[in-house]
């Protein structure tokens, strides 16, 4: 048995066995647990420290049934020494023996039982069972029955967590308490209670037998003692080397134990093998029922089989503990000396000053970058961004691959890899938006809502390529803003006018000097996200350089099925931009290369004839002309007279632009001639302010001379020798200036109110109409394209598309002269080689009409005929001017007029056959702003006059022709 024990070792001990059997205990916020602030207490006083330690094994032979006299004392000095039994400290307290408890207070342990010889702190819930324990502690009685709690029938012990096993046992009372506990406990002595811990040391195994009290929970006891054995027996002592050895390998493997097996192995000589089998047990970490299997075996070598088996086990535990603490900090100490080695390498080249740049510093901040977006990454584009990193730690900063690598790294960092802006597909607001930005327009309105509506059904929007065709000035390029208004979408424009470098679409290769990845990775950066609208200006003018055929390169951006992996030359990684929506922009869809052209949806905007030009102009155009020179609307008046005149005379063109060009003019003369006027006004608002500042300059005169003769008034008033003339001067004075100061005033305000009224009177409205439009813009541009009010023989009009829009021309028809077999036609007006293989088949198919119509007439056999096109200065081209050559050769042949206010279009076959033409919206609009009412169109063109806006087709009469037959009824 163990007689002296090291405090040292001991309070190692306790903690280790505390910490390690007991998950019940609290940890306190001090760095010593209530545990060991106890045995602190209990050793300081030295007549207490042998008992103490004498108790964590019991030194008598007979398992503590007779304490010896040492022991009696110490615990009466105990006893005696409580604060609560002071006032008997002079009687002498009878030893109560653990032998003498035949009837204790059972205290449950929820987690281990406790076994002989062995501290253990435990938390007492029930303040009934606490004031039990304080009340037998002053009875000078302090022993209870420490039992380990029986897991609940059904439940898995291993599964159960300790709580709920802790809250079961709290609840339980009386009988139901005394059924959960196992029969065999121990006889445990309550060496201190503070608050609800209470430390518990094992005495000796004890036996339940019946119930005697339920609450607390009393029960009756028999003391039990180990079978006889005889301490020379081989197996035995076998066993308990057995048992030894293996703790001793344990302390190799684990330091957990190590202080208790350090007792042992130094005072090997001084113990008993029960003890041994009981502290092999209550050290381990053996589950419950294998340590109360421990505590209920009575015979001796059977306990310490069943130690060596729970210590062998344990064993296998620390070599696993060992394997896995090994690999651990193999690969820890692995990073470790990688970092040290990182640390050391970058110091010593701070040291030799061969770093100028801190490349780690950059690293950290283009992983910085990516941290946000990390998941969302593609995996291959992470893997060359680890590889570059890694690449740009080797390199030396002042190599110039260093700079590559660092602006490679920039820009795939900077991408919005996998980051969407959230969509609107709310139609309704979308349709608000574009009716606020835009007036009519109502088909490519329609068609962006069904973009929208498709994204909303489907809950993600797919990019489109849309290319919005159509004349100058018509808003193409606004469209695309206010779709990604609609749309909530970032916006991007760049315009590929003239451009003739692959590089600008393609991107640069990262080996030349100043390499930029190409326009579409530029977007992505600057505007942060994976799915903008991206307006893509003037495509039909891309140009054709030495550097390559950027229309071509062009077909992998706008091609939906490939732009899902675009590759950029700088970049050299694919870039995902099928959500990417594309809005193109182009005025005359022929210059767009066909395969270019076959990947985009083109939505036609023909221009706006007057009505609409008044609504924009009005609406749109003037609001912010007028806001932009800070004139109020109260300020100017522009009638629609005069916005009706500017348009028909100045601003024909199918778009808006000069129509803005020319109210900016009108309203920069408006802001002038206001400002002229204020100008003049300027110079009486400045004499105001002098004979203010004048009236002022007299008021302070008066008043320091009041003050200078009140002054000596009062000093004259004390002298008696001053005459009373001298006092009646005095007072008159005042009286004359204050008179003086109120005539000045009364002059002020005069003055004051015509200045007023001067100023209403200057603010006038300065009103624009038509007759006084000439004063701001100048001469008409345009005079009526109507030449002819009633046109004459051989004169006829035909409508004609232009990429200004449509136009209303002439062609006239004239004999030069006459004579047998002098039939010949003379074509002017620079007129293209498709015009003038027009003007021989009209002349062809007219004299073939005419043979038909009037057989005698030989009018085109001998006759030398000149066609000519007005306004030869501008050049002219198309297949839609046949059938009014024809129409204006036989008016003159036959020598009859044609209809007033009749126009037509048509390309005419040699049989006569019309064939269809382009533009019917554009033709349609300058027939109506030549006063035209009738126009006769090809029948294959029914379908898309019929599909115009009603306000374009009012007051129309169109005919629809398949032969020219039909023409000649309708013309003559």
């Amino acid at each position: 048995m163990l007689k002296v024990l090291t405090s040292s070792c001991l309070q190692n001990r306790f903690h280790a066995v505390t910490t390690s059997f007991t998950p019940q205990v609290r940890r306190g916020t001090e760095s010593n647990t209530p545990l060991l602030q106890v045995l602190g207490s209990l050793r300081s006083s030295n007549s207490r420290g042998p008992y103490l330690y004498r108790r964590f094994f019991c030194s008598d032979s007979t398992d503590g049934s007779e304490p010896n006299s040492e022991a009696k004392q110490v615990e009466g000095e105990i006893e005696g020494g409580d604060a609560d039994s002071k006032a008997s400290a002079a009687i002498v307290p009878t030893v109560f023996r653990p032998e003498d408890c035949l009837t204790v207070l059972a205290l449950p342990l929820p987690h281990r039982p406790l076994f002989p010889g062995v501290y253990m702190p435990i938390y007492v819930k029930d303040p009934k069972v606490l004031a039990a324990l304080v009340e037998s502690r002053k009875r000078q009685a302090p022993y209870a029955g420490a039992f380990l709690v029986k897991d609940e029938q059904g439940t898995d012990p291993n599964v159960v967590s300790a709580s709920d096993a802790e809250k079961n046992i709290y609840e339980l009372k009386g009988k139901d308490l005394f059924s959960r506990l196992h029969e065999v406990g121990t006889l445990a002595q309550i060496t201190s209670i503070q608050g609800d811990q209470v430390i518990l040391i094992g005495h000796r195994r004890i036996r339940m037998t019946e119930v005697v009290s339920e609450e607390p929970l009393t029960v009756k006891v028999d003391h039990l003692k180990e079978k006889p054995y005889n301490k020379d027996d081989d197996v035995i002592k076998a066993t308990s080397f057995e048992v030894l050895s293996t703790l001793r390998d344990v302390l190799k493997t684990s330091s957990l134990w190590k202080d208790h097996v350090q007792t042992y192995i130094q005072h090997i000589g001084d113990f008993n093998y029960a003890r041994l089998a009981d502290f092999g047990a209550a050290i381990s970490g053996a589950n419950q029922l294998q340590c109360q299997q421990v505590l209920e075996e009575l015979d001796v070598h059977k306990r310490l089989q069943l130690t060596l088996e729970i210590v062998k086990k344990e064993m296998e535990i620390s070599k696993i503990q060992e394997s896995i603490a090994k690999a651990i900090e193999e690969k820890i100490s692995g990073e470790q000396r990688r970092y040290l080695l990182n640390e050391q390498l970058k110091a010593i080249k701070k040291e030799l000053g061969l770093e100028t740049d801190d490349k780690t510093a950059l690293s950290a901040k283009f992983r910085e970058r990516l941290e946000p977006n990390k998941e969302k990454i593609p995996a291959h584009v992470m893997q060359v961004i680890e590889e570059e990193l890694t690449k740009l730690q080797l390199l030396e900063a002042s190599s110039s691959e260093f700079n590559v690598t660092r602006n490679y790294l920039d820009w795939l960092t900077a991408l919005p890899w996998g980051s969407y802006s959230d969509e609107n597909f709310d139609v309704l607001r979308a349709e608000t938006i574009l009716d606020e930005d835009h007036y009519g327009l109502s088909d490519v309105k329609e068609r962006i809502l069904e973009f929208i509506a498709v994204g909303k059904l489907r809950g993600t929007s797919q990019g489109k390529i849309i290319c919005l065709s159509g004349p100058p000035g018509v808003g193409k390029t606004s469209i695309g803003r206010s779709i990604a208004r609609a749309l909530n979408r970032k916006f991007y424009r760049f315009s590929v006018g003239g451009l003739s470098d692959v590089a600008e679409i393609k991107g640069h290769r990262r080996t030349y000097i100043g390499a930029m990845p190409g326009k579409m990775v530029q977007c992505l950066k600057s505007v942060g996200t994976a799915n903008p609208l991206v307006l893509i200006d003037e495509i039909d003018k891309l140009g054709r350089g030495h550097a390559g055929d950027p229309a071509s390169a062009m077909l992998e951006l706008l091609d939906p099925e490939q732009n899902a992996n675009f590759l950029d030359h700088y970049l050299d990684v694919p870039i995902d931009l099928s959500k990417v929506l594309f809005v193109c922009t182009a005025n005359v869809l022929e210059m767009i290369p066909n395969p270019l052209l076959d990947r985009m949806e083109v939505i036609a905007i023909a221009g706006y004839i007057t009505d609409e030009k008044l609504h924009i102009a009005r609406d749109y155009l003037e609001k912010s002309t007028r806001e932009t020179c800070g004139i109020m609307p109260e300020q100017v008046e522009v009638t629609d007279a005069a916005l009706l005149a500017l348009i028909e005379n100045y601003c024909r063109e199918a778009g808006v632009r000069n129509l803005q060009k020319q109210i900016e003019k009108i309203y920069r003369k408006i802001a002038l001639k206001l400002v002229r006027k204020d100008g003049k006004i300027e110079p009486q608002n400045a004499g105001v302010n002098e004979v203010k500042a004048e009236s002022v300059h007299i008021s302070d005169e008066i008043k320091s001379k009041e003050e200078t003769q009140a002054g000596a008034k009062s000093v004259e008033g004390t002298n008696d020798d001053k005459p009373s003339e001298n006092v009646a001067e005095a007072l008159e004075a005042p009286v004359n200036q204050m008179q003086k100061s109120t005539d000045e005033d009364t002059h002020l305000q005069e003055v004051e109110e015509v200045t007023e009224s001067e100023a209403s009177k200057t603010i006038e409205k300065v009103v624009v109409d038509s007759p006084n439009l000439a004063d701001y813009v100048g001469k008409p541009i345009f005079h009526a394209e109507r030449i002819y009010d009633q046109t004459p023989v051989g004169v006829v009009m035909g409508l004609a598309w232009t990429s200004m829009g449509g136009s209303t021309l002439y062609i006239e028809t004239s004999l030069v002269e006459q004579g047998e077999g002098k039939g010949a036609l003379n074509v002017t007006g620079q007129l293209g080689d498709v015009m003038k293989e027009s003007a021989q088949i009209a002349h062809t198919v007219s004299r073939i009409i005419l043979q038909e119509k009037e057989p005698d007439n030989h009018f085109f056999a001998n006759s030398k005929l000149h066609l000519h096109v007005p306004a030869g200065s501008t050049p002219k081209d198309g297949p839609s001017a046949g059938c009014t050559m024809i129409t204006s050769l036989l008016s003159l042949a036959m020598k009859k007029p044609v209809k007033p206010y009749l126009a037509m279009t048509g390309e005419v076959t040699l049989t006569g056959k019309i064939l269809p033409i382009g533009g019917v919206k554009e033709k349609a609009i300058a027939a109506r702003r030549s006063d035209v009412k009738t126009i006769i169109f090809p029948s294959a063109n029914r379908r898309d006059f019929d599909e115009l806006a009603p306000n374009v087709k009012e007051g129309l009469d169109v005919h629809f022709v398949d032969e020219y037959k039909q023409i000649y009824d309708l013309a003559f």
